[in-house]
């Protein structure tokens, strides 16, 4: 199978699966206990229909959007993930790259492998920085401040992690940063040499983010240590809405899936929430996102820009979301597993995919423009849930 070959999301993921040890290839494809509110993210855009329009003229359709005070010519992101180096060497340089070649925005992890310094160098498209809130509240200004000095205007502070959750897949591989594998995961190692080999030939695993807080790579610090040790479970409202005002920017909170946070977000200054449940790997039997949208967009779409992340594997599942009253949609696994299987042009292929899945998707809506998609084209197959 080539990269060619691949048409849809479960192309791209299962050339991914035949390039990437077994370890790595479950750390992105994997989620909490058992994986039900995974599964839900992609099934929850089943129970909405489409109801297209006919005879528009829709000759040329206008794919750009407006948010977090960002112009982008797709209204699909690359959302920030980590790891992205130990996937494929290029990490994080073929994702902005590819998503600066179709004009849209991408985002850099605190657990990232290439330094935001680098990628704000490098490119122009707009770059979100997402970080975590640490109990050394110096470390948080320390980051803020870091990503102010190298231009990043927008702040995502992700808060659905103040603990790991349960992924199974990585207890049985044993798989971690740095590696302590299992007999069963060194074997699915040594049965993809390929990915070894490259990945000693090129520069030295690192996550420049937090090298000069935390040393990932000696042995005496892992990830998991990382979010059980560093994060700090005790946040509130108080301490974001300080970061806010720090920040003295665009700011956004990553993770939010209730309505009356989304209010409160608002309410201390934040632009936009992504509605998020990690992709299904933190808590397990949460709501899937788009289950979710409806709502918060009631409650709060007119005072931030509501963003939806979870599940989209396809151009209608953004239409969907576009016309419940998102701003824009967080691509996760979407454009990970093309980078697994073919670095920048993998990137490229699955954003160009969801480009022309997007038109034409537009075009046989009967739409040219996204401001024009509403609800009055959306039809639930249940009755919607409706809080009191």
């Amino acid at each position: 199978m080539r990269l060619k070959d691949c048409h849809n999301f479960r192309d791209f993921r299962r050339l991914a699966e035949r390039r990437l040890p077994g370890p790595i290839f479950n750390y992105i494809d994997g989620a909490a206990d058992d994986e039900r509110t995974y599964a839900r993210n992609a099934a929850s855009f089943d129970e909405v229909d489409l109801i297209p329009n006919v005879l528009r003229g829709v000759d040329e359709v206008d794919l750009s959007v407006d948010v977090l005070g960002q112009h982008i010519d797709l209204p699909v992101y690359c959302s920030p993930t980590a790891l992205q180096r130990l996937f494929h060497h290029e990490g994080e340089r073929a994702t902005a790259a590819a998503a600066e070649a179709f004009g849209t925005m991408f985002g850099v992890s605190s657990l990232g492998t290439v330094s935001m310094e680098e990628l704000a160098r490098k490119h122009s498209n707009p770059q979100v920085y997402q970080f975590y809130f640490h109990r050394d509240r110096g470390l948080n200004r320390a980051m803020m401040q870091r990503a102010k000095e190298c231009g990043i205007k927008v702040m995502m502070l992700t808060v659905d992690s103040i603990t790991g959750g349960n992924r199974e897949r990585d207890k049985r591989t044993g798989f971690s940063i740095p590696f302590r594998l299992t007999p069963a995961g060194m074997a699915q190692f040594a049965m993809k040499p390929a990915w070894g080999i490259n990945y000693l030939r090129h520069e030295k695993f690192s996550l420049p983010q937090l090298d000069q807080h935390v040393d990932m790579g000696s042995g005496t610090a892992s990830i998991g240590d990382y979010f059980t040790k560093m994060l700090d479970p005790s946040m509130t409202w108080d301490d974001v809405a300080k970061m806010v005002e720090e920040w003295d920017g665009i700011f956004c909170l990553k993770g939010v899936m209730a309505a009356e946070d989304a209010v409160r977000a608002a309410e201390i200054g934040c632009r936009g929430v992504v509605i998020s449940n990690h992709g299904g790997r933190q808590l397990d039997g949460s709501r899937a996102a788009f289950d979710q949208l409806e709502e918060i967009v009631q409650a709060a779409g007119d005072r931030l820009d509501v963003i939806l992340d979870g599940g989209v594997t396809r151009g209608t599942h953004v239409l969907k979301a576009l016309s419940l009253g998102a701003k824009a949609v967080g691509l996760g696994r979407y454009y990970l597993f093309p980078l697994a299987a073919a670095g920048q042009p993998g990137v490229e292929r699955a954003l160009g995919l969801m480009r022309e899945e997007l038109v034409r998707g537009m075009r046989l809506m009967g739409r040219t423009r996204i401001d024009q998609l509403t609800t009055d084209n959306l039809r639930f197959r249940a009755p919607r849930f409706r809080p009191n």
